[in-house]
């Protein structure tokens, strides 16, 4: 493997270790309010894409206008999924007027974004980069091998930050991995990252509309946790 793979490999590393340890230390033990673990993520997850970004020299221009129209058919279908597993969870919404649009904006939209950034479109492009050099996508096989690959980070990415929830150390982990997997999927399969960058915002705000109490969609989760963790696990 060469040099390039490997700076890649550890960028996909870094941001594993760094989701789990924020989630861990901003949830897990100081268990700040939503709110409030969001500026600590959103900070967190800027600063890791910014660096990705700039010390790379990734084309951002480049990766987003490509393939934009099957970005966002597959974007539009991988939605159909992710609003479907929403909509089957209880509701608990108790918000309306400028303080639901709040909430819309933050843990819908703002959320959703750096959550597709960072676990869906970061490691599929870290993937890209880092086996350019080999040549592989110019087969068939090379690209689904590749497209496989990319996939796997984007799981060990997932994994590693909904680890630091002690809310997922149960089934629910399995739930969190087949979500985002339909929304890297849908990265993958259109080559745009539009896919994710729809599928993963309207996702969190039909969690909200749904109701952040009771959608899986919207960690921190702190109440009655404890109650139904038996019943889970």
């Amino acid at each position: 493997m060469g040099l390039q793979f490997w700076i890649m490999f550890s960028w996909v590393i870094a941001a594993s270790a760094g989701g789990f340890a924020t989630s861990l230390l901003f949830a897990g033990v100081l268990q700040l309010s939503r709110n409030r673990f969001l500026i600590a993520y959103v900070v967190y997850g800027c600063i890791l894409l910014y660096t990705f970004i700039a010390l790379n020299d990734i084309d951002v221009a480049a990766i987003g206008s490509k393939n934009w129209v099957w970005g966002i058919l597959a974007g539009v279908l991988a939605c159909l999924f992710v609003v479907r597993n929403v909509k089957s969870q209880p509701t608990s919404r108790q918000t309306n007027g400028a303080r639901l649009a709040g909430d819309l904006a933050w843990a819908g939209l703002v959320y959703g974004m750096v959550d597709a950034l960072f676990l869906n479109v970061m490691p599929v492009v870290a993937t890209w980069v880092g086996t350019a050099e080999f040549g592989w996508t110019a087969t068939f096989l090379g690209k689904i091998g590749v497209g496989i690959i990319a996939l796997l980070a984007s799981l060990l990415v997932t994994l590693a930050y909904h680890l630091g929830y002690p809310e997922f150390r149960n089934k629910r982990i399995f739930q969190a991995l087949v979500g985002n997997s339909v929304m890297t999927l849908a990265f993958l399969l259109s080559g745009s990252p539009l896919g994710s960058l729809i599928s993963h915002p309207v996702m969190h705000i039909s969690a909200v509309l749904q109701g952040a109490e009771t959608t899986l969609q919207l960690p921190p989760h702190y109440q009655a946790e404890s109650a139904s963790q038996s019943s889970i696990n």
